[in-house]
């Protein structure tokens, strides 16, 4: 038997319900501190290097972040 189930709600409700913690002032406050060091004059070596940080896969995860502001960078975004 299968069965399907639709449910309807907002990511706040979906988080609420779950009972999952509202990360959004961290998440807030992590930005604004990117967004200080990036318009301080980050150098690429600076990005490239927080970034090996944050990539869970080692290399993986660098291609991983490579492609992504590769790909921001030709659409503009």
């Amino acid at each position: 038997m299968k069965m399907n189930i639709e449910v309807e709600c907002t990511p706040e409700e979906a988080r609420r319900a779950m009972g999952l913690p509202d990360l959004t002032p961290l998440h807030d406050r992590y930005v604004a501190s990117l967004m200080e060091t990036m318009e301080g004059g980050m150098k690429p070596e600076m990005m490239e290097s927080m970034i090996r940080n944050w990539a869970p896969m080692g290399e993986a995860g660098m291609t991983f972040w490579r492609r992504m502001f590769e790909t921001a960078g030709k659409t503009g975004g």
